[in-house]
């Protein structure tokens, strides 16, 4: 098998893991950088919950999860797909 072709799917993988991954992080830290000044604002304005220190952070969804862990693989496989690379040539 020819070297280049394992270049070739690291390419492909790590374009993958990019498109995949990246916009489900992105939407993760906006969603988190809203809810941190949604914090903020209502402290502000002196309605922030009193007592237990009560975060409205969600989290990461179901979907966005997956994607991560879709675009983690997808890197995985670019580092083998590299390492085949260097290991034929």
């Amino acid at each position: 098998m020819s070297p280049f072709i394992w270049l070739l799917g690291a390419l492909v993988a790590g374009v993958a893991a990019y498109l995949v991954g990246w916009p489900a992080w992105g939407s993760y830290r906006s969603r988190e950088a809203r809810d941190l000044n949604a914090e903020r604002y209502l402290a502000w304005r002196g309605r922030a919950p009193r007592g237990t220190e009560r975060s409205t952070r969600e989290g990461m969804t179901g979907e966005e999860r997956r994607r991560i862990w879709s675009g983690a693989a997808l890197a995985v496989l670019t580092v083998i797909c590299l390492l085949a690379f260097f290991a034929t040539t």
